[in-house]
């Protein structure tokens, strides 16, 4: 307790107790006043490292799956500098602490006899000619990016202290080399690396790490075509300090000195440019490693511009292929067009990714559906003969029939007729809705926009979608076979995440992926796991009939693939755009997929301009350079063995012989297919030259036997090429009597309910339709009726030319036995 004690002077009392009151007052006040500024420097020092240390653009970089750079983009403030790297080079780090900073593997981030002496040598000089600062003091003015001040200095000092208690010195080697100055519109060792020298900074020589070392003290000097003996002098100074400091052998000294620096720049490497492209387009300012292989890149590139070569001298400008490794779904090849360098001829274009018009490259997809479905039986007989449906009346490439054809016959000939009869059987808004499901994103109009035209091109698709569909197919049948599991389908991979997995992809939940390399982020910290799929898109054993089906492809009116060399065992299928505007082909192995599209990105046709004829040749030759692989194994658990007719393909039937009896393999729904009804039972006279009935047979005799009989219109063209096909004898005279118009004849043009369009001639004047019809006797007489309206007669050839008048139409023809036959049809 303080007593007053008061001292009267004059008219005044001083009281001593009260002074000293105030006085320890105003000493607490100062005490919590410093106190507060230390607390508030505290956590200025503290927090005075921002989240990001350095936010400048990077370049973006792709490099390949063994780490290789494929390419890169320059930043979009026109500097080359490669995303920052977690480490530096064993050479470069050397020679970096040499030169800048013997201590920095002592110091806190400042050297204060470093600094003092730099202080003094200034002051003597009356300018600035060092700084003192370390590494660490550098790497903050590089972040800080502020001119140079006493001031600057100290704040410096500061975060350098800072920057050593949140960060390695590893890490701060590394910023430092990442962003350090290195000449022009080069920064950091990376980039440096491989604009001064072609190459990746793991590879820097002694000589060239100590010039990337010294440069950051000078970047002007590395100005190509000024003096820069200076710049030399420096390097080889350094040099010759590592070799008195025995970090360098007399021989690496001489090697290191004797190096010249770099004449010019080099450019960056153009591997995969497309690819790249795509990267700096999704994914701008990282460095993203690819699943590509660099080597097989390269040599794929090589047959791309060989054929490219070829291709261009009949205006064939474009090329686009992919190759897949399919055990783990990731790109190993991706060659977005050709000519990328040249800049001619739409080379800028990435194909792979372009919508083009599919032409017949859909066609696998409709027959395995069918088959998984019972709808079709694998070797069952499709009508191809002249068709025209509403209008639309598609025709072979060959403008050819074969009257009826095998359905994997037709799926290898790629034949338009048959796939059209199968897709108006099997409905086109469930064919349209299975390819929206198998991936393909361009289909973005409904389903009666396309209608029958969808499976002869009528629609677009691009190279990475149908590649992913038809990888989804064989997929189905090895991962059956590995372990009688389906899986959810991923697209293909193009990020390589060096994580253990079994198919980890980056996609929608709708398994379409928006993005070439997927989340990024995502990509680099996660993998997802395949899940079993209970109910797959493809069943196995129809995939698998699907690919055998697809491994006869052969197109003897295009090309004699004979002179292929080591043809190897491919499922292949082509595909031509109507107009010879788009030529894909597409080939899988269980190992590997090769897709292929040839043309011009202006769309430009040219004639010649096939599947067969170009992108099917690049598949093999990209076959080629790849490794030989087994072939599928058969998923006997999805199929069952059934017995067939083997001329009509379908079911055993009641008449069918049993000397045409095969056994086949077909999916389980396969077995309520359709029953063989093309044998049927019918009676001949004794002789064989007649057809009779038991109450009209009399003295001929009558005798039963199985016959194989198509419908006349399939007749009339089946047995131009099947000279071994027998046409029914006619009926004996005493047996003609009924309506037999159903065997006897058959319109091949129009067809029943048909609407047509006669369009006019050059000189204007209207066009006139040919109707066709099939007679079992072609020598038989046959009139014509439009109507009310008699037209004609023909023989042998049974043909009509008329030009009706918009409207609905009755066409009857009436043969010599009095037997009619009648079709309805319109005229638009």
């Amino acid at each position: 307790m303080v007593k007053h004690a008061d001292k009267k002077i004059g008219r005044h009392t001083v009281s001593y107790g009260g002074t000293l009151l105030k006085r320890v007052h105003t000493l607490n006040l100062r005490k919590k006043t410093v106190l507060l500024v230390l607390a508030f420097l505290l956590v200025w020092y503290l927090f005075s490292l921002s989240g990001t240390l350095f936010d400048p653009p990077y370049s973006t970089l792709v490099s390949d799956r063994n780490g290789e750079l494929l390419g890169a983009r320059i930043a979009s403030d026109g500097q080359w500098r490669f995303p920052p790297a977690d480490s530096v080079p064993g050479k470069y780090e050397i020679c970096l602490i040499q030169f800048e900073d013997r201590y920095f593997r002592y110091h806190p981030g400042v050297n204060p006899l470093a600094l003092g002496r730099a202080m003094i040598q200034n002051v003597k000089a009356g300018r600035v000619v060092s700084g003192g600062s370390t590494i660490t003091m550098q790497t903050v003015r590089l972040m800080r990016r502020n001119k140079r001040t006493y001031f600057e200095k100290f704040i410096e000092v500061i975060l350098a202290t800072r920057l050593e208690l949140s960060y390695s010195k590893k890490k701060i080697l590394a910023l430092y080399a990442s962003h350090a100055p290195m000449g022009g519109n080069v920064v950091g060792i990376d980039a440096a690396s491989w604009r001064y020298f072609g190459h990746s900074a793991e590879s820097l020589s002694w000589g060239e790490a100590a010039v990337l070392a010294v440069l950051p003290n000078s970047p002007a000097m590395m100005h190509f075509g000024r003096d820069r003996e200076g710049l030399l002098k420096k390097r080889n100074r350094l040099l010759r300090q590592l070799l008195d400091d025995n970090i360098i052998d007399q021989t690496d000294y001489e090697l290191a000195v004797s190096e010249p620096l770099p004449d010019h720049p080099h450019p960056l490497p153009q591997i995969a440019p497309h690819l790249v492209t795509q990267a700096f387009l999704q994914n701008p300012g990282n460095h993203i490693q690819s699943t590509v292989d660099k080597h097989l890149q390269m040599r794929a590139e090589e047959v791309l511009d060989r054929w490219n070569t070829e291709f261009s001298q009949n205006g064939i400008f474009n090329l686009a292929a992919l190759i897949v490794d399919l055990e783990t779904n990731e790109v190993l090849s991706y060659n977005g067009n050709v000519g990328f360098r040249t800049n001619a001829y739409g080379s800028q274009v990435d194909i792979i990714q372009s919508p083009r018009s599919t032409g017949s490259i859909l066609k696998p997809f409709l027959y395995c559906a069918m088959l998984q479905e019972g709808a079709l039986l694998p070797t069952e007989l499709l009508p191809d003969v002249p068709i025209n449906i509403n209008g639309f009346a598609p025709k072979n490439f060959s403008l050819g029939y074969d009257g009826a054809v095998h359905a994997d016959e037709a799926l290898a000939r790629s034949l338009n007729v048959p796939s059209v009869v199968s897709l108006r059987k099997y409905g086109v808004p469930k064919f349209y809705d299975l390819l929206k499901k198998a991936g393909l994103t361009t289909l973005n109009r409904p389903a009666g926009h396309y209608g029958l035209s969808l499976i002869l091109g009528g629609t677009e698709g691009t190279l990475w979608d149908i590649a992913n569909a038809y990888a989804r197919m064989a997929h189905t049948v090895t991962d059956y076979n590995r372990d009688g599991t389906y899986y959810e389908w991923e697209n293909f991979r193009l990020l390589r995440d060096h994580q253990p997995r079994e198919r980890n992809y980056f996609v929608k939940p709708d398994g379409q992926s928006s993005n070439l390399f997927g989340n990024f982020a995502m990509a680099k910290n996660s993998a997802l796991r395949s899940k079993q799929d209970e109910s797959p898109l493809f069943n196995a054993g129809a995939a698998w009939l699907m690919l055998q089906a697809l491994t006869n492809v052969n197109r003897p009116e295009e090309l004699n693939w004979d002179f292929v060399p080591s043809l190897r065992r491919v499922a292949w299928k082509t595909g031509t755009s109507y107009g010879f505007r788009d030529a894909w082909s597409v080939g899988v192995t269980p190992k590997y997929l090769v897709a292929v599209w040839t043309g011009n990105a202006s769309g430009e046709g040219r004639p010649g301009l096939t599947g067969a004829r170009t992108s099917a040749q690049v598949m093999f030759d990209l076959f080629n350079i790849l490794p030989a692989t087994r072939w599928f194994e058969t998923p006997y658990g999805e199929l069952a063995e059934v017995a067939v007719c083997r001329e009509s393909g379908q079911l055993k039937g009641m008449y069918c012989p049993e000397n045409s009896i095969d056994t086949l393999l077909v999916p389980a729904k396969g077995l309520q297919g359709a029953v063989c009804s093309y044998h049927r039972r019918i009676h001949l006279s004794e002789d064989g030259q007649y057809r009779v009935y038991e109450q009209c047979a009399g003295d001929r005799g009558i005798r039963s036997v199985s016959w194989f009989q198509l419908p006349p219109s399939w007749e009339w063209y089946y047995k131009q090429s099947h000279p071994g096909y027998r046409s029914l004898p006619p009926f004996s005279p005493e047996c003609t009597s009924g309506n037999l118009s159903d065997t006897v004849m058959q319109f091949i043009y129009p067809y029943p309910g048909a609407i047509l369009r006669i369009t006019k001639q050059l000189d204007g004047s209207r066009g006139k339709a040919v109707f066709e019809l099939a007679h079992r006797n072609p020598s038989a007489r046959v009139f014509w009726h439009l109507g009310t309206d008699y037209l004609g007669e023909t023989s042998s050839i049974h043909q009509m030319e008329l030009s009706p008048d918009p409207g609905e139409y009755i066409l009857t023809v009436v043969d010599e036995n009095g037997i009619s036959l009648s079709i309805r049809f319109e005229v638009e």
